[in-house]
């Protein structure tokens, strides 16, 4: 065994558990508490700060217009031009800023820069509401008329009774309404092609029903065993074109 000078000069810390719990045993020596290392803690990382998001304000006003008129145009000389209510612009002529601004004070209206491009550039004589309503439908007609048409679908049958005959009637007068094209097609099952005549009367009197809305593209024809009628909606031209015949 060994002695106790070599036992308490050990330091019994050091060893692991079953080698201390040996050695106290042998010796007589009090068992020590291992002692805890300090765990070492790496540093945590800071958060990142979370912006707020802005949030749409419904009480911003929309942004205004910035076309020039009247102190704000940044000519001296231009071309005027007066508007006509249900007709063309009337040309006044060349005239100096003071001078259009005169004339445009006498008639109790606004002076509207409208092409500054030109040589003079022009403006017009206008209601400034006026204007500014144009130009917001102007540009409303041009995004419609970019998105393009749409080609609507309404299926119906030979044996269609008058309830579901109105539904497609105002589905399609609404679809006119908005400028789609309305395609009517009608399928014929087994021998029910025989009945093709009583289907084109029908698609017949619902092109009569609509003649106030829309004007047909391409009248009721079968392919296969399918008859289809496609209707485009009225348009100025198409108006003009049936007055001449």
């Amino acid at each position: 065994s060994l002695p106790h000078s070599l036992a308490d000069s050990l330091s019994l810390s050091s060893l692991s558990p079953p080698s201390t719990r040996l050695l106290c045993a042998r010796t007589g020596a009090a068992e020590q508490p291992r002692p805890l290392r300090p765990r070492l803690l790496a540093p945590r990382a800071a958060s990142p700060v979370c912006q707020m998001r802005r949030r749409f304000n419904r009480d911003q006003p929309p942004p205004k217009d910035t076309t020039p008129c009247n102190e704000g145009i940044p000519f001296e000389t231009m071309r005027v031009l007066v508007d006509v209510p249900g007709g063309s612009d009337e040309m006044i002529g060349v005239m100096s800023k003071a001078e259009a601004l005169a004339a445009a004070e006498e008639r109790e209206l606004d002076l509207v820069l409208i092409a500054d491009k030109s040589d003079p550039p022009i403006c017009k004589i206008v209601s400034y509401d006026k204007f500014r309503f144009n130009k917001e439908k102007k540009k409303k007609e041009q995004a419609k008329a970019v998105k393009g048409q749409e080609l609507k679908e309404l299926k119906m049958s030979y044996k269609i009774g008058a309830h579901d005959y109105d539904v497609r009637k105002r589905a399609a007068e609404r679809f006119l309404a908005q400028g789609n094209k309305v395609k009517f097609s009608m399928q014929f099952r087994g021998r029910e092609i025989v009945h093709s005549d009583v289907g084109k009367a029908i698609m017949e009197k619902m092109a009569v029903s609509l003649e106030d809305v829309g004007v047909v593209d391409a009248s009721p024809r079968v392919f296969g065993r399918q008859m289809i009628m496609t209707i485009g909606p009225k348009t100025k031209e198409s108006v003009s074109v049936k007055s001449k015949q």
